[in-house]
């Protein structure tokens, strides 16, 4: 038996398939896994193994639509698929999959619960609708399938990749990861407040911050980490698979709606996550983290949120209130309820 599996973006998403395919490997370790993505995304499996990747070369080979035809032919070589599990349903997952189907090969497809999504966002719906790590397990079942999820940490670090943040870890104090920016402003808290809270925590608290960032804010890093005395700029030292030992050996990270959030959830690191405009009742708070630690404008208090599903768009209101209201003193008086400083170092 041989699934094709895909998944090429967006990092976080990708990072979100981890838990199924660990509890995949450990409950059908006699099925062989093609798995279609990024060659920056592999270091999250990399503890899981016994995975064969087929890598993307969007910038080459399988640049544009005929790239997507030499794509086929090119994963036809690898071999022969039982089934195809598009867990991306983009377009060009689409064409694939649509070619695969004329040779006869099954395609099963994740339901983005885009219907769902849409009626919370026009506030027709309140209900906590289905994590995206549980519609990628209904994806497998429908290819028969059934998936337990697996108690995690679900991205393992390796070993030579701990050994490089020995240094960086300081076990006689709070080993904090802060990771400020998102893609859009709609996921971010400003600049300011979390200079704020960062201090405010100092100021109790013997301890080190980590700033986790993109390549596109690395500047923005930059400068933001010159105002925290003592704090070190992980981008500029670390590549991802070292990142990621790091971030497992974290007191908690605190971050906006990002890839790092869920980074830091699936290795076992609690993480308090602050959310504007986006909700994780649409189904992409940080996996298996407590409800609680996602810190959020409630919207019985202010009913225009959510707006959006991935933070896309401009504040309808202009003021972006689901920010701004979740003032630093706010945010750390929630921190010291969830008790998340009483922690053994």
């Amino acid at each position: 038996m041989h699934l094709l599996v895909i998944r090429t973006s967006a990092m976080g998403d990708v990072a979100l398939t981890t838990p199924v395919i660990y509890a995949f490997r450990k409950q059908y370790p006699d099925v062989n896994i093609t798995f279609i993505t990024r060659k920056s995304f592999v270091p999250f499996f990399g503890g899981i193994g016994d995975i064969n990747f087929f890598i993307l070369d969007f910038k080459g080979r399988h640049r544009g639509f005929p790239g997507i035809l030499r794509l086929f032919r090119d994963l036809n070589r690898q071999g022969k698929y039982d089934y195809i599990i598009d867990l991306h349903d983009v377009l060009r997952s689409k064409i694939i999959t649509f070619l695969f189907s004329l040779r006869g090969v099954p395609v099963l497809r994740i339901d983005k619960g885009r219907r769902e999504k849409k009626g919370i966002i026009k506030g027709k719906r309140r209900d906590q609708l289905k994590h995206t790590v549980v519609r990628y397990i209904d994806v497998f079942e429908k290819a028969g399938f059934k998936i337990i999820p697996e108690k995690g940490p679900w991205i393992i670090p390796l070993v030579n990749s701990q050994a490089k943040t020995e240094d960086l870890i300081d076990n006689s104090e709070l080993n904090i990861g802060i990771a400020p920016y998102a893609k859009h402003a709609l996921k971010m808290w400003p600049e300011e407040y979390m200079i704020r809270l960062l201090a405010l925590i100092g100021e109790q608290n013997k301890c080190r911050f980590f700033f986790f960032g993109g390549a596109d804010e690395l500047l923005r890093l930059k400068a933001l980490q010159v105002k925290i005395k003592g704090s070190v700029l992980v981008s500029e030292k670390l590549n991802l698979e070292e990142e990621i030992a790091l971030i497992s050996r974290l007191s908690f990270m605190i971050s906006m709606d990002s890839s790092n959030m869920h980074m830091a959830a699936l290795t076992g690191t609690r993480v308090i996550s602050i959310w504007g405009g986006t909700d994780p009742v649409t189904g992409f708070g940080a996996w298996q983290q407590h409800d609680e630690y996602a810190i959020r404008i409630p919207v019985k208090e202010l009913s225009c949120r959510p707006c959006t599903v991935f933070g896309k768009g401009k504040c309808r209101r202009g003021d972006l209130a689901c920010m701004n209201w979740l003032t630093p003193e706010k945010v750390f008086q929630m921190m010291i309820n969830l008790r998340i400083f009483n922690l053994k170092i």
